[in-house]
């Protein structure tokens, strides 16, 4: 098994000045080699990712599924830890305890495993048995929620949640097409947590950019029940609404349940994450949805394979850096009816 030796070796375009540029995780896959004729400055691509090397051992840690896009991001772990047969995944089960997901992860440092691909149920509370595992000389690839401590991990993925909220907003503004008088609504995910707060900044600063404002905003908490009951008390509060964004998916089946025995049809609804059912009801124009924004269920499978380049002393093929960069922050894309079958194939289930 090898062993890891330490060396210190973020595609979404936001319009105007949110415009970010974020790496794109294909480029983990093999590139072409554009010849022997490269400068000094310019480090050659690999060719040879997915060939087979020495045996991965890489621990895997999330919360519970408890919900389609967490259970989405184990399935997906799973899956692309099977493509590799010098892979072996050990998955511990998921939970939202943190210090059973602490024992966990020790677990895995007593086990020596090369790697552990963690997404933490509490970012902060996770952070210094992440570290325990950096200073053993194990590879940790943040997922999703990050740590306190640039120590804690080698690389972090995230989705990107000030991003999402760009995208919404920016749909909003683009579909109300210079009109100020718009009500705007929003229902958040859980408030506590910093990506709610994220997605609600970014939401708020892209509807400033086309003098829109949020009117009336309430929380849930990432379930079906947490959203019908939070959605109930926005529309009792909101006789009309031009737009509403739904932070999550999962949430928004709730959401949706609350808007029919409303009988209320008369805005446009976005949702956010993209599961499959709400793009196939975009698909079908049988709702109020006409959008949503995606926030990849991939994370822990795009973990998997860095933290597999990462043992195997390899890097992203698609770039001239010789070493996988320290933070990967992933695209947060507008899917509608125009664009739904290029992003259904690889959405999860509510």
């Amino acid at each position: 098994m090898s062993r890891f030796h330490p060396r210190r070796r973020r595609a979404f375009a936001m319009a105007g000045a949110f415009a970010a540029a974020t790496l794109v995780l294909g480029a983990c896959t093999n590139g072409s080699d554009g010849g022997d004729d490269t400068s000094a400055a310019v480090g050659k691509s690999n060719t040879d990712n997915d060939k087979s090397g020495d045996t991965v051992t890489i621990g895997f840690s999330a919360p519970a599924a408890d919900h389609g896009w967490m259970g989405a991001i184990t399935k997906a772990a799973v899956a692309q830890a099977d493509q590799y047969d010098d892979v072996e995944l050990k998955v511990a089960e998921g939970t939202n305890d943190v210090n059973l997901q602490i024992s966990q992860v020790e677990t895995f440092i007593n086990d020596k495993v090369d790697a552990i691909v963690l997404l933490p149920f509490d970012g902060a509370a996770m952070t210094s048995v992440a570290r325990k595992a950096m200073d053993a000389g194990i590879i940790v690839v943040n997922v999703d929620r990050e740590f306190d401590s640039p120590f804690a991990a080698r690389t972090t993925v995230l989705g990107d949640n000030y991003g999402m909220g760009v995208s919404a907003g920016t749909f909003v503004c683009e579909d109300a097409a210079g009109a100020t008088d718009k009500i705007v609504t929003e229902i958040a995910g859980i408030d506590s947590l910093p990506l709610t707060q994220d997605r609600s900044r970014g939401f708020k600063d892209a509807l400033k950019s086309c003098g829109l404002k949020v009117s009336n905003r309430v929380a849930a908490e990432f379930t079906v029940e947490s959203g019908e009951k939070a959605a109930a008390n926005l529309l009792q509060a909101a006789p009309k609404i031009d737009y509403l964004w739904n932070h999550d998916d999962d949430q928004g089946v709730g959401v949706l349940a609350a808007i029919n025995n409303a009988d209320r049809d008369e805005f446009t609804m976005i949702g956010g994450a993209g599961s499959a059912d709400v793009m196939e009801s975009i698909r079908a124009g049988d709702s109020v949805l006409k959008a949503t924004v995606v926030y990849p269920s991939t994370q822990a499978a795009d973990g998997v394979k860095l933290a597999r380049l990462l043992v195997q002393d390899k890097a992203m093929s698609d770039l001239a850096e010789i070493e996988v960069p320290r933070q990967l922050k992933l695209s947060a894309p507008v899917v509608t009816a125009e664009n739904v079958d290029q992003y259904l194939p690889s959405a999860f289930r509510s």
